[in-house]
């Protein structure tokens, strides 16, 4: 097993589109609380004590 001096972290950034609106926006995979669509309010990721539950569509996984 090889070691690495600085460890890439295991969490990423999530470009979500909303099933409502069709609005994207940016997300936090593990993210800790409620994240809502800005234009229309609809729910986007729930917590869920590691990885959120993402309620919207994913178009990309920015790392």
């Amino acid at each position: 097993m090889r070691w690495e001096l600085i460890p890439k972290p295991r969490s990423i950034f999530l470009r979500v589109k909303c099933l409502k609106c069709a609005n994207e926006q940016i997300v936090f995979e593990r993210s800790s609380s409620y994240v809502k669509c800005t234009v229309c309010d609809e729910l986007l990721a729930q917590p869920a004590g590691g990885k959120a539950k993402i309620r919207g569509e994913v178009l990309q996984s920015l790392s």
